[in-house]
């Protein structure tokens, strides 16, 4: 599942989102682009907001490196 990076407008990293949701917040002038690659949006109109522990993951591969978030999402219990 692909994600856009976010960043509020003090530069602090909030929630990813869905390519469409960026699309939609570019488009209405809410956010502006902030890096190419990763791809990274920054908000113009965000200082704060709630965030989840998210663990920034790399995988070195032999041609292409990988990155991956990993949410620490509690699953129902059993």
């Amino acid at each position: 599942m692909n994600r856009v990076f976010v960043l509020s407008s003090t530069k602090k990293p909030l929630m990813p989102c869905h390519p469409a949701r960026a699309r939609e917040l570019l488009s209405a002038g809410r956010a502006a682009v902030y890096r190419a690659a990763p791809f990274t949006i920054i908000l113009q109109d965000r200082v704060e907001g709630n965030v989840q522990p998210i663990e920034f993951k790399v995988d070195p591969g032999s041609k292409t490196t990988g990155i991956a978030l990993v949410g620490d999402q509690l699953m129902g219990e059993l």
